[in-house]
């Protein structure tokens, strides 16, 4: 990374980096753990608490909250937002605005080799199985078995593929 570009990286000094990570401008990470030979893009957040594997590749504008794990090998898309808050509110009963004592996050799991194509959104609380596929555009709100391609809002399954990642675009 070169100088002109540290002006346009915010990388908090508890962020835990692997070797040969490639981060792009305008990213903004604190408090995470990022594996291995990962790729992260411009305008991405990943924030305390994520955790991500190795050879993992995040594309530009992707909002990955605290509570989100991202094993080995997993894509994700352009502007993919993961939540970790079912009912998320800006105050208390009281008025008052809600503090990290006023909620309990709430975990997502991505699975190794599996895809999230752009403008996803994953709701907390599920897992995205081994080599999975989640279409463009999607709304995942539960769990996405190994090998499935979901679509839709709220994601379906559309096809299946072997366990193995052995389909198309997956590894061989």
């Amino acid at each position: 990374m070169d100088s002109s570009q540290q002006n346009f990286l915010r990388i908090a000094p508890d962020v835990k980096l692997g070797k040969d990570v490639r981060i792009y401008g305008f990213a903004n990470l604190y408090g995470c753990e990022i594996g291995d030979e990962v790729k992260i893009g411009t305008f991405v957040e990943i924030q305390k608490g994520a955790k991500i594997g190795n050879r993992c590749k995040i594309s530009s504008h992707t909002f990955i909250c605290e509570g989100v794990t991202l094993e080995d090998e997993v894509f994700i898309g352009h502007n993919v937002t993961f939540i970790n808050d079912r009912y998320p509110r800006a105050t208390t009963v009281g008025g008052q605005l809600q503090t990290e004592a006023d909620w309990k996050v709430v975990r997502t799991l991505v699975k190794r080799g599996a895809s999230v194509g752009s403008s996803a959104t994953l709701l907390c609380g599920i897992t995205v199985g081994e080599y999975a596929v989640v279409g463009a555009g999607s709304v995942v709100t539960k769990d996405v078995p190994p090998g499935a391609v979901v679509a839709g809002n709220p994601a379906r399954i559309i096809k299946t593929f072997p366990k193995d990642g052995k389909h198309a675009g997956g590894a061989s």
